[in-house]
């Protein structure tokens, strides 16, 4: 199911134009690609919660301008600086039999059971949170599924262990082994206990008894002599 929204087209254009168009609560925006680029502006409260929504960056949208439908794909936005606005935004149009290029997320699964965490106590690190695939609209996924139970110390995941769906591609990824999507590391401080244990047991080991005992004392000097006298020198 695609999500839906609708603008209207603007002729007012330039850095003024924008600002008044935000004041009374509308973003600017553009679509282009497949035709003549229109400027836009959206309402900026179901926008703004529209873009909180995974699956709205990573979906065909239905934009509804002055009352047509087209299909579109979320291609930039910019944010306010240290406001929650929406500044401006871009979207682009789909052709149907043409192939599109975008990122869709991943989703990981079963590392509880995977032997790198359940067997080595590791923790999972994702190298990638998302994939750049390449296909037409229509195979175009929400999610790519990322199964990690046979992730391990030694063995990472890759992008060419993934299980694509039929008609999607991962782009810039096509030899065998390339792209670590995710790995399992040992926490630094497992990794210094282990350690610490290692060298406790490799330590000799000391008779508590013989500790016990004191030192033999070592017998005393004898005392010395007294130095022989001179013999007075002779006047």
């Amino acid at each position: 199911m695609t999500t839906e929204l609708s603008a209207i087209t603007r002729k007012a254009q330039g850095t003024g134009a924008s600002r008044r168009l935000r004041k009374t609560g509308r973003v600017p925006g553009i679509v282009y690609g497949g035709g003549e680029p229109i400027l836009i502006d959206l309402d900026h409260n179901s926008l703004y919660h529209s873009l909180r929504k995974e699956k709205f960056h990573a979906s065909i949208l239905t934009l509804e301008l002055d009352g047509k439908k087209e299909k579109v794909l979320l291609r930039d936005f910019n944010m306010h600086p240290f406001r929650q606005q929406v500044q401006h935004i871009d979207f682009q149009r789909v052709e149907k039999n043409k192939k599109i290029h975008m990122k869709v997320p991943l989703h990981f699964i079963n590392a509880e059971i995977s032997p790198g965490v359940k067997g080595s106590g590791g923790v999972v690190s994702h190298v990638m949170n998302d994939l750049d695939v390449a296909c037409l609209p229509d195979d175009l996924p929400e999610f790519i599924e990322v199964d990690l139970s046979t992730l391990s110390l030694s063995h990472p995941v890759h992008v060419s262990d993934l299980k694509l769906p039929k008609g999607v591609e991962a782009a810039g990824h096509g030899h065998v082994g390339a792209g670590v999507v995710a790995t399992v590391q040992i926490p630094r401080g497992a990794v210094e206990a282990a350690a610490t244990a290692t060298a406790d047991a490799a330590a000799p080991v000391v008779d508590a008894k013989a500790a016990a005992k004191p030192a033999a004392a070592k017998p005393a000097a004898a005392a010395a002599k007294p130095a022989a006298a001179k013999p007075a020198a002779k006047k």
